[in-house]
């Protein structure tokens, strides 16, 4: 696996982690975390494809985004991303904010997605839950959180390993790249939501059975409204699914980008 840095049409630095060979993988990383928390599928993915996992904007070694930047400046990001890699169409996967920006993605820039995958994805979240993600994105800002509090929602007491790789992700962010990444996330589970019906691709759509904000009901909704989209929910699991049941969410993503294959 080689670590490099990509320099977009706009002079911002990506870092990307790049292995394998065959049709391009692009992954997204959840805010907060980093390319490395793909670790488990970019090690099944290499097998079969060139698989490039980045860092979000302000995460890791990327450039953070200028300005207030909203969920569709994410999404332009991502595309100049692509465009810089020179691989496009690929097939993309992102988890939580990453899935937003790959909808986005899928939504805006057809020409750049064969085929997609939605981990533990938000959309349309009531009153209540957009009050409470947004104070956290506040929080986050101002450097006045407790990584703990996340932590706690998203393992069990007995996946201590697991919480604890996680929280030095969150740790080494900065509230500036964390807190705007955050803020993108809480104000958009709605801006694409009326346009998933735009998505022509195959659209792969999972969430863990017991994941309080990435509902269960949320996947299927955005599921049903793809043309081409299916929903999977995973008993037992919460958040970060992909962390938490590793070899079964490698699978699942090597199985529907060998089946979209088909559809594409």
């Amino acid at each position: 696996m080689t670590s490099k840095i990509l320099h977009l049409s706009d002079g911002l630095a990506v870092r990307a982690l790049v292995t394998g060979e065959g049709a391009p993988v692009l992954l997204i990383h959840g805010v907060g975390l980093c390319a490395e928390a793909w670790t488990p599928q970019i090690d099944a993915l290499s097998l079969q494809y060139r698989v490039i996992a980045v860092d979000m904007p302000g995460h890791g070694e990327s450039a953070p985004l200028p300005g207030q930047a909203g969920l569709s400046d994410f999404v332009a990001w991502t595309a100049r991303v692509i465009e810089a890699l020179g691989c496009g169409p690929v097939a993309v996967a992102g988890h939580s904010m990453g899935a937003l920006m790959a909808v986005g993605l899928a939504v805006e820039r057809p020409d750049l997605v064969s085929k997609a995958v939605l981990l533990n994805p938000v959309y349309r979240r009531n009153a209540m839950a957009r009050k409470a993600v947004m104070a956290r994105a506040t929080q986050i800002a101002t450097a006045d959180y407790d990584p703990e509090a996340p932590l706690n929602r998203w393992f069990d007491p007995d996946q201590a390993e697991l919480r604890r790789q996680t929280g030095i992700w969150l740790r080494r962010n900065t509230p500036e790249g964390y807190g705007a990444a955050y803020r993108a996330f809480a104000e958009g589970d709605r801006v694409y939501a009326d346009r998933i019906d735009q998505i022509t691709c195959p659209l792969l759509v999972l969430t863990g059975a017991e994941d309080a904000n990435s509902t269960p009901a949320m996947t299927e909704a955005i599921a049903m409204a793809a043309p081409l989209g299916r929903a999977v929910v995973m008993e037992g699991h919460r958040h970060m699914v992909h962390l938490t049941a590793p070899d079964v969410v490698s699978k699942v993503l090597c199985d529907w980008f060998q089946q979209a294959e088909t559809v594409t």
